[in-house]
């Protein structure tokens, strides 16, 4: 895209965290913007907030797993502001599962899958048909993560196995828009390189009905400061990316048409490099670790 100015954003999970960093960066480079959440009283209070501070910016409850829900969002973002530009879908959730994978709870699966995974689906089938119509500039933002984008992390299966979908499913969409000869761009996001500080370890707040848990859980949820000892146990040092720093990292690949919207780091780099590394030379997954890091 040449411009952000005037143009219209719809970022998912905007209720705080990643999505509300993007919304403001959005905002700050003269967008209208467009925040959607399943949690409606945190999307609230964060939308006042930014309008407050003078930004152009709507908020629109919804449930990505649903796509009732965001053909509601599409429909309110086109009433609000008659267009729409940019899409992130950004929801995502850490499915809270406990103990091996193969005693995981089903609902853990559909639970991941339904937001991390058919979330996105659920923006392009959405969005892009009225994006194509529009015939003008606009690009897709997909979150996915270095845990299953780049290598997973054995204890976070579902996750993993999502945000590496992500990754294809994004690949197939910049493809098939290059078939067509669209002006729309698309680009995978691997926010990080580091821990970032986001309500994805209390996601388990937003869990729905449909998904609930089919047992009791025997032990507490994962908290971004038990994660914190965990990888401080293992000898990992921590390190931190603030949201602000990928909202910066997002527009600047908007501006510049990046499909890969992936911070540098030797870390990260080293990792895919193991990963691609094993893959040529067909040997074991040696690269897996056991902490994030």
């Amino acid at each position: 895209m040449r411009t952000l100015e005037g143009r219209v954003a719809v970022v998912t999970g905007g209720a705080g965290g990643l999505g509300r960093a993007m919304g403001e960066r959005f905002a700050g480079a003269g967008m209208k913007v467009v925040l959607a959440d399943v949690q409606a009283e945190p999307l609230a209070r964060t939308v006042a907030e930014c309008r407050d501070a003078g930004m152009d910016i709507i908020g629109v409850p919804t449930d990505v797993t649903n796509y009732a829900s965001v053909e509601a969002l599409r429909d309110a973002t086109l009433s609000a502001f008659g267009a729409v530009h940019v899409v992130c879908n950004n929801a995502g959730i850490g499915a809270g599962a406990e103990g091996r994978m193969w005693e995981h709870e089903l609902n853990d699966w559909k639970w991941a899958i339904g937001v991390n995974m058919m979330g996105v689906v659920h923006g392009i089938n959405a969005f892009v048909p009225v994006m194509l119509e529009q015939d003008d500039e606009g690009h897709i933002v997909n979150t996915s993560s270095g845990n299953g984008g780049v290598s997973p992390l054995p204890s976070t299966p579902q996750y993993a196995a999502t945000k590496a979908a992500v990754v294809t499913i994004t690949e197939c969409l910049y493809g098939q828009l290059q078939e067509v000869g669209s002006k729309l761009g698309a680009s995978v996001l691997f926010p990080g390189p580091h821990i970032l500080r986001t309500g994805l370890f209390e996601s388990w707040r937003s869990r729905t009905d449909e998904f609930a848990k089919e047992r009791p859980r025997k032990t507490p949820y994962t908290t971004v400061e038990g994660l914190e000892a965990q990888m401080k146990a293992a000898g990992v040092n921590i390190a931190y990316t603030p949201v602000e720093e990928v909202a910066e990292l997002v527009v600047a690949g908007l501006l510049a048409n990046e499909f890969w919207m992936h911070p540098r780091s030797e870390r990260g780099d080293n990792q895919l490099l193991a990963r691609t590394d094993s893959i040529l030379n067909r040997t074991n997954p040696a690269y897996l670790r056991a902490v994030p890091g």
